[in-house]
């Protein structure tokens, strides 16, 4: 499973960062996700500078695609250049959307008026789009899933980790990074979040 996840100027640490560490738990099963940006380098909201592994053009090639957020959301969603070089595919790609990063989405077509995410800032733009925002830290519809909250990214790594492998997998990847002495705490917290979703997915298949 190839990942990118998409990364912007004045990206958020913690949406981009959390999300690929907690799935490239999965090397040893072939996976890998990447910090995918339209340009060689890009500087976070906090002043962190990195260097992209992959170039923008990657996402319509990956399995799978994180969208993070920033904050520069707004323009990146008005900028219709750099939004037509993103090409992704539902029918056949897992693609999730942190916060700001259901915007973009929403901007590429593949929300419509279905449910989503998104963080209480962006809330208002995201509902200006024409998406029905809920609620909660997490939904997903078919092979797009959207998060709100920061921290909300570990569920999309769940929930892709659970599509893309196994929940068995997923509660491997989360036991790992969670916290000493909470660990049966988080993971069953990711499991109860993303499971309704996983299992829909499933019978669905079947």
């Amino acid at each position: 499973m190839q990942i990118a996840v998409l990364t912007f100027e004045g990206f958020n640490e913690l949406d981009s960062f959390v999300a690929a560490a907690i799935l490239n738990r999965m090397k040893d099963k072939g996976w890998a996700a990447y910090i995918t940006s339209p340009t060689d380098q890009v500087t976070s909201m906090n002043g962190v500078t990195v260097q992209r592994q992959k170039p923008l053009a990657f996402a319509g090639e990956a399995d799978a695609v994180l969208v993070g957020s920033g904050i520069r959301t707004r323009e990146i969603a008005a900028d219709t250049a750099l939004l037509s070089g993103i090409n992704l595919d539902p029918g056949r790609q897992l693609i999730g959307a942190q916060c700001s990063g259901t915007l973009l989405l929403a901007k590429l077509g593949l929300i419509g008026d279905l449910p989503a995410c998104t963080d209480l800032t962006t809330k208002p733009w995201v509902i200006e789009a024409g998406v029905q925002v809920v609620e909660a830290p997490f939904v997903a519809h078919g092979n797009v899933a959207t998060a709100g909250g920061c921290l909300a990214s570990q569920y999309l790594a769940t929930w892709m980790i659970a599509r893309g492998a196994s929940m068995r997998d997923a509660e491997d990847a989360m036991h790992y990074v969670a916290p000493v002495g909470e660990k049966a705490l988080y993971v069953e917290r990711a499991v109860r979040v993303v499971a309704p979703f996983v299992a829909t997915e499933a019978d669905i298949a079947a």
